[in-house]
């Protein structure tokens, strides 16, 4: 091998055996053995490639696209070989572990609104078509419609596929994100294998399976999957190759994501959750075997704050019904093992970075199973000003709060609104357990869920 750029392609293929696939034998292509991770490191590599070629792409010059994160990383892996600048517009719902290792990889990345359509400046699409404009020696790779990008899956996604399934191959499911893998390989199984038939798997709120449905693009909704649905029909994405199309929630891609990893090993993203449920689903639809594959785009690794986060579906609101209770605002439960917390004798330099690794503001002191105790950022702040240098060695006990406001559960949840105004933190009790923390922000993340149902 002469670079890590010769390692992308020639993906494994595996079989899944812990699911119930109906009278199919269902496969998964393993994208995810790509060097940066991702199925994109093929099209990005041919992207760069075909601009290099037509002069698009000069030396030094500047890579820039917009991305949901993966492309960004195939190219960023890509530049960083070939020497380039590369600037990526993401869109600010992307998970964090995908942006941090895009800048690791020496990208610069810019974050714009996830709210907005196309036409907006701060869409992230219009946005990066802008900064390569202004921007002396930068081509927009613009991934939606650059032709590079299906033909590198027709080139080597397609083949392999056929390859190593001996030829058989009696449906093939794909996401759409720029749609170049569902027209690439689509393509490829015209020409060679036509009685293949392409199934696209969408998650619900984009319009992409509506519009191969019905013909109509719908107005989009949201969707927590990264990396495919659309609220537009890409350039790129040749939705006539598709025979049929599944809508499926979040909730379902999440826990099908992380189904597969407790069942099969594998760790795997959001949308990899969509294109196999999508999978199964097709496979306990049919009447007689079939040979499907599907693929797991990227490495789960890159959702752990997300997809395999309980606190995070909770927030979504996926876990449970609501009663409009205080316990509704309570996502990380001390019963659960999921709220960050001290114990009283722990240190203060333990409690800090407890609280930073957490991310949160203030951590409940536990003795036992009692609360006894709460300290937030001004408390250690007050104790490194006023201690000794030795000040963050002191058992947290002598610097918590121990006259706790406390609210049921059961309370009605604008009964905290009082304990905000005045500045106090939510103490929630069921019964006589301690049940967890309620603080302002989960108190607004009730409200934008109930108001997008």
């Amino acid at each position: 091998m002469a670079s890590v750029l010769d390692l992308i392609g020639e993906t494994p293929l595996i079989e899944v055996t812990q699911f119930d696939r109906g009278p199919c034998r269902l496969f998964l292509k393993l994208e995810s053995a790509n060097p940066s991770g991702s199925i994109k490191d093929r099209p990005a590599r041919a992207m760069v490639a075909a601009a290099e070629a037509d002069g698009r792409l000069g030396p030094a010059g500047t890579i820039v696209e917009a991305t949901a994160g993966n492309t960004g990383l195939g190219l960023a892996l890509v530049a960083g070989r070939k020497g380039y600048r590369i600037v990526l517009v993401v869109p600010d719902k992307m998970a964090r572990e995908k942006i941090l290792h895009c800048k690791a990889m020496g990208a610069e990345v810019i974050l714009t609104r996830s709210d907005v359509g196309r036409g907006h400046p701060d869409y992230y699409q219009d946005l990066a078509e802008t900064i390569a404009a202004r921007t002396h020696g930068a081509f927009f790779i613009n991934q939606f419609a650059n032709p590079a990008n299906p033909q590198a899956h027709q080139d080597t996604t397609g083949p392999e596929i056929f390859r190593q399934m001996q030829g058989r191959v009696d449906a093939v499911v794909l996401g759409v994100g720029s749609g170049g893998t569902l027209t690439g390989i689509g393509r490829f199984m015209a020409k060679n294998s036509p009685a293949t038939r392409m199934i696209l798997a969408d998650p619900s709120g984009s319009v992409l399976a509506p519009f191969v449905e019905t013909g109509q693009v719908p107005k989009a909704g949201s969707w927590a999957v990264e990396g495919i649905g659309e609220d537009f029909i890409p350039p790129n994405a040749d939705l006539n190759l598709v025979h049929k199309a599944y809508a499926i929630p979040d909730p379902e891609s999440f826990a099908t994501a992380r189904d597969l990893l407790r069942r099969e090993g594998v760790l795997a993203g959001s949308s990899t959750g969509t294109l196999l449920a999508a999978a199964l689903r097709y496979c306990r639809e049919q009447d007689k075997p079939q040979r499907v594959v599907t693929l797991v785009c990227d490495s789960g690794a890159k959702y752990l704050s997300k997809v395999f986060n309980p606190v995070y579906a909770a927030q979504e609101g996926w876990d449970y019904e609501r009663q409009g209770r205080v316990r509704d605002v309570v996502f990380a439960r001390f019963s659960e093992g999921e709220e960050v917390l001290v114990h009283p004798n722990d240190t203060l330099r333990t409690t800090f970075l407890r609280m930073r690794a957490g991310d949160v503001s203030q951590v409940p002191v536990v003795d036992g199973d009692r609360i006894v105790g709460l300290v937030d950022e001004s408390d250690m702040l007050g104790a490194a000003l006023e201690g000794s240098e030795r000040a963050f060695d002191l058992p947290v006990k002598e610097v918590m709060v121990t006259r706790l406001e406390t609210i049921s559960a059961d309370a009605p949840i604008r009964e905290l609104v009082p304990l905000f105004r005045r500045d106090l933190v939510a103490i929630v009790m069921d019964g006589g357990r301690f049940l967890g923390i309620a603080t302002r922000l989960d108190l607004i993340n009730y409200f934008r869920i109930a108001k997008k149902r």
